[in-house]
């Protein structure tokens, strides 16, 4: 005991001088360390805001982080040992600090180790003692048994290593969050390089890393972040078929879209566009094979056909009385009995084709009864209509369809893909069944802005090259997901930049990717029992995770993008699918995304909003710790959440040069005094840009390639030699002789040598 009072005693620098759950004072002595604590072994500096104290109790001891530093007036203290009794009492400057409350610092066989949360919490007059280095690097300590990997030091604590547990920081999700600027993307590109670096070092012998990296790049900055780490597979839009083994083109064809994409892109309304959409892509992910009964086709459309009625008579007096429910179903009894008089003539003669005409005569002599016709007094048209069907009519037509079908077989029930079914179709098939099934319910007035928008989007080459796949072995499910979520037993790393996707599909392509992954990974544990561990990286979160109107019912594209995250933020642990979000906007962020990130790296944020949203997120007892946030110099950054025992300062490692993602600041200063030079060939970025080719012949004047367009021109209206682009033709004029370009005013340098003056 006399051991450990003389450590207390040469470490102690104050007392208690009041307690609360989450502020505690305490006075400083006079003789306290001013700026530097030499009574620790290892000179440090002390007092510092956001710098650990300890408070010795029965459990260990209390710790506690500075949050305030000041000085108080308070009558001249005395001290033990000295006369100070004949001093004036005037007003005397008293240090004073206060603490927030961290957890308790226990020590254990000689070994120091940090537990998370207060439960025991001192009382005035408590002894308050600077740690020493061990102490320090103990607070900062990961105990976790596989926090391993390296992130940093942390400056307030003797310089610690820092260091991470991957199952925390991934499996839990995390979020770093920062100014553009602040080194938020080399953290990105830090926390996944230092990880896999770490887990190759620790590898069993004849054994192969076998993670999955999935990142989301709307700017394409991770392109070369990544070498070395294993299969590195690069997705863009490639403006020219130039595809290579490390960058592919991007595919995310039409076919794996579910119905809410499809309507979210198409904007299609509820009431008319969205149910056929679905019924259309019911039918075209069927793929019935041409060898098919000739009379199942007839099964399954009447089957369908029996179905509507039967919703019709279940909807009520609404289907088929009044306005505009009669009208309605009048057309569609007399649809269905043209079909089937359309039907009768493929038929040849037999029971089947007769059961098919008194279906017909059935179904046309009940509309027809109904029928009506009057003159507009106005325009002296004929106006036809249908009076108010009873029940006893829909019942009739029901009875009439089931016994057709008990003709060819009986009642179908549908058994094929649904809607949602990540099954091939064509897209020309798409389009073609969509406008057949719009003309056979009479509903092409409600859908040909629908079919437009549709054509128009799949028709776009742009948007083609990523949405479309002639045949199913071209790119099947199984391929695809093989590409872009990760094989067996290697480091996948898939970098998919959407820099050059068209803005129509952004969102749909983003909405998809994540959905689609998260599914496989559902299915995956379903048939595996176990979880396959993926990480999905969303960097510029806040452009695909969008807070939105909850309240409202419209299907669009953004809406979807950032529902899919939801889910995944809240159901993806279960599945082993983490995400990783970064993002310099935390306010536009989806709170529901942010509120399950477990932990939290947060770079310089100046914003009030951010710093706000940032605050409400996290649960601990920080003191002023976040007040770093605006002042927070590149390259460091506050860890705090499940990954991290305590929040502490980190400075973060640095990267390689060649590691590092595209997204230094811009180098003005160096371009605009030539350090650093800078060609402009704007001829050849508009040439790819639009798609066109360039000769090998250049222009006389700039140097540029010409097009194949100017090319052909310059061959016709130039001579030999004197290729001009059309940028440069502007300031020529033609000659009045011979019709070439020339920089004179009236005749070209050949002519003019024969005219006279």
């Amino acid at each position: 005991m006399s051991k450990e009072f003389e450590y207390i005693r040469n470490q102690a620098i104050g007392t208690v001088e009041y307690v609360s759950p989450r502020e505690i004072k305490v006075l400083l002595e006079i003789n306290a360390p001013q700026n530097t604590a030499i009574n620790t072994g290892v000179p440090q500096l002390f007092p510092k805001i956001n710098g650990f104290i300890l408070i010795p109790n029965e459990s260990g001891a209390l710790v506690g982080i500075v949050s305030w530093m000041g000085v108080e007036y308070s009558p001249y203290p005395k001290r033990k040992g000295y006369k100070d009794f004949d001093l004036i009492d005037l007003p005397f400057p008293l240090r004073k600090l206060s603490v927030s409350p961290l957890g308790i610092l226990k020590e254990e066989d000689g070994r120091f180790e940090i537990e998370r949360g207060v439960y025991n919490y001192p009382s005035v007059g408590d002894v308050v003692v600077v740690p020493n280095q061990d102490q320090l690097r103990a607070i900062v300590q990961n105990k976790d048994a596989h926090a391993k990997v390296k992130i940093g030091i942390s400056p307030l604590a003797a310089n610690a290593p820092v260091y991470v547990s991957p199952d925390r920081v991934f499996g839990r999700h995390v979020a770093i969050l920062g100014n553009t600027g602040s080194g938020k993307s080399c953290s990105v590109a830090g926390l996944i390089r230092w990880s896999l670096e770490q887990a190759k070092s620790e590898l069993s012998e004849g054994k192969t890393l076998n993670s999955r990296f999935i990142i989301l790049d709307p700017n394409g900055e991770y392109g070369e972040a990544f070498h070395g780490l294993g299969t590195v597979r690069r997705f863009q839009v490639l403006l020219n078929e130039s595809a290579t083994t490390e960058i592919r083109q991007l595919k995310v064809p039409s076919w794996i879209w579910n119905s809410y994409e499809w309507s979210s892109i198409a904007q299609a309304s509820g009431k008319t566009q969205r149910p056929l959409l679905r019924r259309t892509l019911r039918e075209v992910r069927s793929n019935l094979p041409a060898s098919e009964d000739s009379y199942a086709s007839l099964r399954r459309y009447y089957s369908s056909c029996l179905i509507e009625l039967n919703n019709d008579l279940r909807k009520g007096t609404s289907a088929f009385k009044g306005k505009p429910g009669k009208n309605e179903f009048g057309k569609k009894l007399q649809s269905m009995a043209t079909d089937a008089s359309k039907d009768c003539e493929t038929l040849e003669d037999g029971d089947i084709k007769t059961a098919l005409q008194t279906l017909q005569t059935a179904l046309t002599a009940c509309a027809k009864r109904k029928h009506r016709t009057f003159q507009d007094k106005e325009t002296k048209e004929q106006v036809e209509y249908y009076e108010d069907f009873d029940k006893s009519d829909v019942e009739g037509c029901i009875t009439s369809l089931d016994i057709f079908l008990k003709s060819v077989g009986g009642f179908q029930i549908y058994t094929g893909p649904d809607e949602d079914s990540p099954v091939f179709f064509k897209n020309e098939d798409f389009l073609s069944h969509i406008g057949r099934l719009a003309q056979e319910s009479n509903a092409q007035q409600f859908m040909d802005f629908f079919l437009m928008r549709v054509r128009s989007i799949l028709t776009d080459s742009r948007i083609a090259s990523v949405i479309e796949t002639k045949t199913p072995e071209e790119l099947s499910l199984d391929k695809w997901l093989k590409e872009y979520v990760g094989s067996a037993n290697e480091a996948n790393i898939n970098i998919i930049d959407l820099s050059l996707l068209p803005s129509e599909v952004l969102y749909v392509i983003v909405s998809v990717l994540s959905r689609i992954i998260f599914e496989a990974h559902q299915r995956y544990r379903r048939k595996n029992g176990h979880i396959l561990p993926t990480t999905l990286v969303v960097e510029e979160a806040h452009n695909f995770i969008k807070r939105y109107d909850g309240d409202s019912d419209e299907i669009t594209a953004v809406k979807l993008c950032a529902q899919s995250f939801e889910k995944i933020a809240k159901e993806g642990r279960k599945f082993g699918l983490g995400l990783l979000i970064s993002s310099q906007r935390p306010s536009e962020l989806s709170q529901t995304v942010l509120s399950q990130c477990n932990t939290f790296l947060l770079h310089r944020l100046v914003n009030d909003k951010d710093q706000e949203m940032v605050r409400k997120l996290v649960p601990d007892n920080l003191g002023s710790i976040l007040n770093e946030l605006p002042i927070l110099p590149t390259k460091k950054a506050i860890l705090l959440g499940w990954a991290a025992p305590i929040p502490v300062i980190v400075e973060m490692r640095t990267l390689d040069e060649s590691h590092c993602p595209k997204s230094k600041d811009p180098e003005f200063w160096d371009v605009w005094t030539g350090l650093s030079e800078r060609s402009v060939n704007w001829k050849e970025i508009a040439a790819e840009w639009q798609q066109v080719s360039l000769s090998e012949n250049k222009c006389i004047h700039c140097d540029d390639y010409l097009t194949e367009q100017e090319n052909a021109f310059c061959a016709e209206g130039v001579e030999q030699g004197d290729l001009i682009c059309t940028s440069c033709l502007v300031d020529y004029s033609t000659c009045q002789k011979c019709g070439r370009k020339t920089q004179n005013t009236t005749f070209c340098d050949i002519c003019a040598d024969f005219v006279e003056e």
